[in-house]
């Protein structure tokens, strides 16, 4: 083992010990392990000359979407042929950043609004796709981290109505015909991290022409929102609680709980399409990675994160089971 897996073993030790031990209540997850099942090449081929000994670090964070992307990714490292660490299931964006940043892991999966936003401090997103994943592409460059072309998926919040409500509001498809419906009818469920983000709830009205408290024509009654847990969000809009609920664009219970997202139709939300993150060294090192992660990240898109998180959350099935089958499914590994 070399002195910088050493380093790498010690610092993320602290870190995952806890999130392993512990069952994701709430999701149907078991802990997530460095488990994968064996898997062979697809189109993923090993990496011709490749030395041996080829390691690769991959990290991700601890909730059901990363997980599974981090599984993606360990699965992909291995059809190329390298010998993987595992370290998915690090508990907080900060310490996967840290983990990225130092170069004690070599590859994760990142949200361009994340990095743009919560690591490098801007005040505001880039509600275009493309240039905001340009824009934090060449800022992390200075940090010796490479992005690779973005997944179609944009993991950025949006807020649903339940299917069945829609005709009574109007046939509503898009957030600006919010202001046209009665006040009555203009309720809220949200959870308190967005209630309360420079970036949130009360801008995103303001963005609409609408007002949090007041009397007016435009008001948002104070009454008519509801501060939820983020699981209960998702449940309360099913139930008619609230008509319109905050939710995150590719999370599973919306397909599952019939949820129709509305449109941002005048692009409040920044985007956060993920894509794959390599430590510069380890990809000028190794310049085939980008055409093995290149050949996966047209593939996830909004709807097929949809349905993968859907599997764990809903079926409670195995992150690393569900990330699997759909390699095997797309071609990419074979079974082993």
């Amino acid at each position: 083992m070399t002195t910088r897996t050493r380093t790498r073993r010690r610092i993320v030790a602290g870190l995952v010990a806890g999130a392993a031990a512990l069952a994701l209540t709430g999701c149907g997850l078991q802990p997530a392990t460095s488990f994968v099942p064996a898997a062979e090449p697809g189109t993923i081929k090993r990496i011709d000359d490749l030395p041996d000994g080829a390691h690769i670090t991959v990290t991700s964070k601890n909730f059901t979407e990363q997980l599974v992307l981090g599984k993606i990714a360990v699965l992909a490292a291995k059809a190329a042929g390298f010998e993987v660490t595992d370290e998915t299931n690090v508990p907080g964006s900060v310490a996967v950043r840290q983990l990225m940043t130092s170069h004690d892991a070599d590859m994760t999966y990142e949200y361009t609004g994340t990095a743009w936003l919560t690591y490098m401090g801007h005040k505001e997103g880039i509600p275009d796709k493309t240039e905001q994943w340009q824009a934090v592409k060449d800022e992390d460059a200075e940090n010796g981290l490479t992005w690779l072309d973005p997944a179609p998926m944009n993991n950025t919040y949006a807020f649903a109505v339940r299917k069945e409500a829609v005709k009574g509001l109007g046939g509503i498809t898009k957030l600006s015909q919010i202001a046209d419906l009665p006040a009555d009818q203009r309720t809220f469920c949200v959870e308190s991290e967005f209630n309360s983000r420079a970036d949130g709830f009360k801008p995103m009205l303001a963005k609409y022409g609408l007002q949090l408290g007041g009397s007016g024509a435009n008001a948002i009654p104070k009454g008519n929102v509801d501060i939820l847990d983020t699981g209960t969000v998702y449940t309360a809009t099913d139930r008619g609680t609230c008509n319109f609920g905050e939710v995150f664009t590719t999370d599973g219970r919306i397909k599952s709980l019939g949820l129709q997202v509305l449109e941002d139709d005048e692009g409040f939300f920044p985007a956060y399409n993920v894509a794959p993150v390599l430590s510069s060294s380890v990809l000028s090192e190794y310049p085939e990675l980008e055409d093995v992660y290149d050949q996966i990240s047209p593939k996830l898109t909004d709807a097929v994160l949809q349905e993968l998180n859907r599997q764990v959350d809903v079926e409670g099935r195995e992150p690393a089971d569900v990330a699997f089958d759909w390699m095997v499914k797309e071609g990419f590994v074979t079974r082993g």
